[in-house]
């Protein structure tokens, strides 16, 4: 038996339909992370179809009509007419949400109010796609946290769970419902369900996000970069600074009537649909770099300069990054052939995001020689080897 890291099945399959293996992980709270193997993987069947290529099958078979009218009768439900805000639109200024804060603010007639919890650091095209947003037509809060805080928990995120990228997950995912309480404002509108690309498939069956990913249960232990919130002291972190952090309380939000819906529930989502969308009606403006490192792709995941860093070490942790995320996605909105798919991922997967690099390790503090040691320790050995003194991926989709 070969050791493996991060709970990860020992097998390695890649799905018949698209380019996804079962060492992708889905969706999980992320403050009850102790260690980076606290998360299962992507749901595969036994004949070697993933749940998200099942679930795009499913998706043909769906009257989109009918979901329409269920957004019209949600809007009707929840619309205010005396000048206050209805609903909440978490936003960074990039095309989806800015495709569902338009969709909402002009064809549903509702008066959103976005809400963006701020990258770790802002990229020139990333604030210029912001600043374009709101000034197409919308009142925006942008929460930026305290960056000290901010910079030693994703220290410790990445260096424990080898996820650089959790500290602006968590934020994310709190801004929206905290926003809501702070307002009065009862509907939250995400774009995508993530379940669409890499969860199980019952989790799309419903239009509403499970608030255990921004609640805590009463008595739980919270854990942030993979250390219990009662050790932070230690690194120079007090409780009072982690009040933007933690989960709200289940109770404050039932009561308050607040529910969180997808978009991607009412509407056939489409990533490059809402791109065309947003160049037409914001002035969204893509990578001017022609592509982003690590992809082909141009549009997406733009804001942070720590953005190539979340792909890269998701592929080292899992064997898959930027690329095969885009191509799983190309292929079953039916871009791209599998065919098509193999030859990206083999030219572009894995390559370092290394535009930004000096300054990330400024933002982390820690030295070169540290950052590889990460990222090599976290290099499970059923995926990764060495060939003439480089690390190889055992197992590459074909």
């Amino acid at each position: 038996m070969t050791k493996t890291l991060h709970g990860l099945p020992e097998e390695v399959i890649f799905c018949k339909k698209c380019c996804i293996s079962n060492q992708r992980p889905s969706t999980k709270r992320e403050f009850s992370k102790k260690t980076s193997a606290d998360t299962e993987t992507v749901g595969f069947g036994e004949d070697g179809i993933c749940d998200s290529c099942k679930w795009f099958e499913y998706k043909k078979t769906i009257d989109w009509v009918a979901r329409e009218k269920q957004l019209e009768e949600l809007c009707n439900r929840f619309r205010r007419n005396d000048g206050t805000y209805d609903v909440i639109i978490p936003s960074s200024g990039g095309k989806d949400s800015f495709y569902v804060a338009h969709i909402l603010k002009h064809k549903y007639n509702m008066n959103p109010l976005t809400v963006t919890w701020a990258p770790h650091k802002y990229t020139q095209i990333g604030w210029e796609n912001f600043q374009s947003m709101n000034d197409n037509g919308f009142d925006n809060i942008l929460v930026t946290p305290n960056g000290k805080v901010h910079r030693k928990l994703t220290r410790l995120a990445f260096e424990n769970l080898v996820n650089p990228f959790q500290p602006f997950i968590i934020g994310q995912k709190n801004v929206a419902p905290r926003a809501a309480l702070q307002y009065g404002v009862q509907l939250i509108m995400y774009g995508e369900n993530q379940a669409e690309a890499h969860n199980k498939f019952d989790e799309n069956l419903s239009p509403l996000m499970d608030i255990k990913h921004f609640c805590k249960k009463e008595g739980e232990e919270l854990y942030f970069g993979g250390v219990n919130i009662k050790d932070l002291g230690q690194y120079g972190i007090e409780d009072k600074d982690m009040y933007l952090y933690k989960p709200l309380d289940e109770k404050h939000i039932r009561e308050a009537g607040i529910e969180v819906h997808f978009f991607s529930f009412y509407n056939n989502w489409s990533p490059q649909e809402n791109y065309y969308y947003a160049m037409e009606h914001s002035g969204f403006k893509s990578n001017p770099d022609g592509r982003s490192e690590g992809t082909y792709t141009k549009f997406a995941s733009l804001d942070d300069k720590i953005d190539g860093q979340h792909y890269y070490t998701m592929f080292i942790k899992f064997g898959q990054g930027r690329a095969m995320n885009d191509v799983n996605r190309d292929i079953r909105d039916g871009f791209i052939t599998r065919e098509e798919g193999v030859e990206l991922i083999n030219k572009y997967d894995g390559e370092f995001p290394k535009k930004y690099f000096k300054e990330v390790l400024e933002y982390l503090d820690i030295t070169e020689e540290k950052y590889w040691e990460v990222i090599n320790n976290a290099r499970s050995p059923h995926l990764w080897e060495q060939k003439n003194g480089e690390w190889v991926l055992k197992h590459k989709v074909s």
